[in-house]
């Protein structure tokens, strides 16, 4: 009897245990993590504005939760920043450094974030050139993400274009590929401009190329450059026919593109246009999309023709998880922008569009950025719901001007028109978060992230040029005093350092650069250090102020297996200055400190401690100083699991507690010239 008391005994015990064990795992299902990342998300201008009253949601989550700044990545660029709050570590353990990477054997620059390799097994037949295996699209990001995590876990997930994961990781979940995503060019993004006017001379422009069209009277033909046909032996480059029809008295015109006939007037914008690029008639082709917008018809003829871009109906590269992800979406919503980098930021540079026709494409961008999250927020369960925004980002850069009086290219006209922009865009943030706040329960948490926060860029800091002037770098004989460059006007056997990228410094070092004479050890340390003291000293004569105000040496700044890819020495700017734009791709330029007359007047690739990002939650945040390497370790602990050993932060719900080990590897750049 007593044995039997026991087995009935055991038997309610188990049955006890497998019921808590259900629910606990019944409520872990219906957990809830609503993450809205928003680049670009500045902490004093989000703290003014709720000041006054114009984020009334953004103010209610932060009197019932928590809102702090947020630290921010070395450098504080957006692929190194939400690669760190991705992978829960810093850039020694992902491997992104900047937007830019160099080949040290051959000084090449290449995006840092993908790569797409052709097939390696071709045949050739006469002038065709058939692929025996497929190419390569590649991920250059190490770690594993934090919603792989949750897959493990089975725990559904739905991603929307975070950076830094083109091609995207595999997963079960629903994820679409964000910043890093190439056009079907296979850059960031080239537009194209269209025009019989004699005054834009056909080649390429900043961030496109200009081409000539043929006019007869009132009927005009131009051509819509695709990628280049790799079938070829010549590689040449695939177009598509256009032909527009002038109506002869009223400023509107019928274009014609493969089948499509559509109408646009003068300051239209087209809708989707779908370009089938045919590699081998009938047999091999891709097809993409572009937007078209008719600048004018008369007298001369200009029309701006948006990056091809990839079709998520039929992706010609993966671009989303799981691969008929992008194809439902198209179907659900329509098209949209697939290009990482959407708001075409260059075509306003270049003077192809101007302030209004860009704020326009801007806010296309926004419109089908707020569809895809409209839906996608409208379906969602339970699990994790990440959406990512690109507006405050890309409108600061350009925009900052309209707020910055002291900014070269401030005008007070455009202050008058546009110096609201970005506050009706933190406003629009304002709504989307109050839809995420309507669907919140007791078993929702919220979390608002930005992964850098803004700040002016009014004067350039050409790096090469200064190193050029302080004997670091040296020029070979005959260098011309113009349009110079490391890559052809260096002389490497009696050069010690050079910049590339936003950030980076590198040494030419000995077994590693292809002609280096820096040798590793002592004199590399050396050569460090001098070099960071003597740029803590630089000052701008026309201002006084100090133009950078740290630098952070790699060895001390990162930990991880790529520690030695980082540049060596990372320049942290001052606030109002960054890196020239020649020297992003190894320019040198005259003077060492010019003025910045650009629309980029905003900026934020300087020193990390001044541009803080923005965390915010409907919880009480327990931590002091959270980073985005803790953003990772508490997704996972939203969901009970344990961060990995790779991670460097942790939740930032839980008791503060030391931070021995990030302060460690990061205590020496903290003492770098200021």
């Amino acid at each position: 009897m007593l044995a039997l008391g026991a087995v009935a005994l055991l038997g309610v015990l188990l049955a006890v245990r497998l019921l808590e064990t259900r629910g606990a795992q019944s409520s872990k299902a219906q957990k809830k993590l609503i993450v809205l990342g928003i680049d670009g998300m500045d902490p004093q201008l989000l703290r003014q504005y709720m000041a006054e009253g114009k984020m009334p949601n953004f103010a209610a989550l932060a009197a019932r939760g928590s809102f702090l700044t947020l630290e921010t990545s070395i450098p504080p660029q957006s692929p190194v920043a939400w690669a760190n709050l991705i992978t829960g570590m810093n850039s020694g353990g992902h491997g992104i450094f900047d937007f830019i990477h160099r080949d040290p054997a051959t000084l090449t620059p290449y995006f840092s974030t993908s790569q797409v390799k052709p097939s390696k097994h071709n045949l050739r037949l006469g002038s065709w050139v058939i692929p025996l295996s497929e190419g390569e699209v590649s991920l250059l990001r190490h770690g594993k993400a934090f919603w792989q995590y949750l897959d493990d876990r089975a725990i559904p997930l739905t991603v929307i274009r975070i950076p830094s994961n083109f091609p995207p990781v595999p997963s079960k979940g629903k994820t679409l590929a964000g910043m890093g995503t190439p056009d079907l060019l296979g850059g960031y993004g080239t537009f194209s401009f269209h025009t019989d006017d004699p005054i834009f001379t056909p080649g390429p422009v900043n961030g496109g190329v200009t081409y000539p069209v043929e006019t007869a009277g009132d009927h005009i033909e131009g051509q819509l450059h695709g990628p280049l046909n790799t079938l070829r032996k010549e590689n040449p480059e695939l177009v598509i026919p256009f032909a527009v029809d002038r109506d002869p008295a009223e400023p509107v015109a019928r274009f014609s593109i493969e089948d499509q006939q559509f109408i646009l007037r003068e300051h239209e914008w087209s809708p989707w246009i779908r370009l089938t690029f045919r590699f081998i008639p009938g047999l091999e082709s891709i097809s993409g999309l572009c937007r078209l917008y008719l600048k004018q018809l008369r007298p001369q003829f200009e029309l701006y023709v948006s990056p091809v871009n990839i079709d998520p109906s039929s992706p010609a590269l993966p671009i989303s998880t799981p691969a008929n992800y992008a194809r439902d979406l198209a179907r659900d919503v329509g098209y949209f922008y697939t290009q990482g980098i959407a708001e075409d930021t260059k075509a306003l540079t270049s003077g192809i569009l101007d302030d209004e026709e860009f704020l326009e494409q801007a806010h296309l961008v926004f419109r089908e950025q707020r569809r895809l999250f409209d839906h996608e927020l409208a379906a969602f369960r339970n699990g994790l719901f990440f959406f990512y925004f690109s507006s405050l980002d890309q409108n600061g850069h350009m925009f900052w001007r309209a707020i910055d009086p002291k900014s070269p290219s401030y005008d007070a006209e455009l202050a008058a028109k546009h110096g609201k922009l970005l506050e009706d865009y933190y406003r629009e943030m304002d709504v989307l978060l109050g839809q995420a706040l309507g669907r919140e329960d007791r078993n929702t948490t919220v979390l608002v992230v930005s992964d850098h926060g803004f700040a002016p860029f009014r004067r350039s800091f050409n790096l090469n040029t200064w190193l050029v002037e302080n004997g670091y770098l040296v020029l070979r004989r005959g260098a011309p005093l113009e349009g110079r460059d490391i890559f052809r006007d260096a002389d490497w056997s009696r050069t010690r350092a050079y910049g590339l990228g936003l950030n980076g410094l590198y040494l030419n070092l000995r077994a590693r650069e292809k002609d280096g004479i820096v040798n590793p050890g002592r004199e590399a340390d050396a050569l460090e250090r001098e070099i960071a003291a003597r740029l803590g000293a630089v000052v701008d004569l026309m201002n006084h102020e100090q133009v950078i105000t740290r630098v952070d040496r790699a060895s001390q700044a990162y930990s991880g297996s790529f520690v030695k890819e980082a540049p060596d020495l990372i320049v942290g700017y001052n606030r109002g200055y960054r890196v020239g734009w020649d020297s992003v791709l190894g320019g040198i330029p005259a003077r060492v400190l010019e003025d910045n007359t650009e629309p980029w007047s905003g900026d934020h690739c300087m020193d990390y401690t001044k541009v803080p990002g923005v965390i915010l939650s409907n919880r009480k945040i327990q931590a002091e100083g959270p980073a985005l390497t803790d953003i990772a370790p508490t997704i996972l602990a939203e969901f009970g699991i344990p961060p990995p050993s790779t991670m460097r932060g942790h939740s930032i719900f839980e008791t503060a507690q030391p931070r021995a080990a990030r302060a460690a590897a990061s205590s020496e750049s903290r003492r770098a010239p200021r």
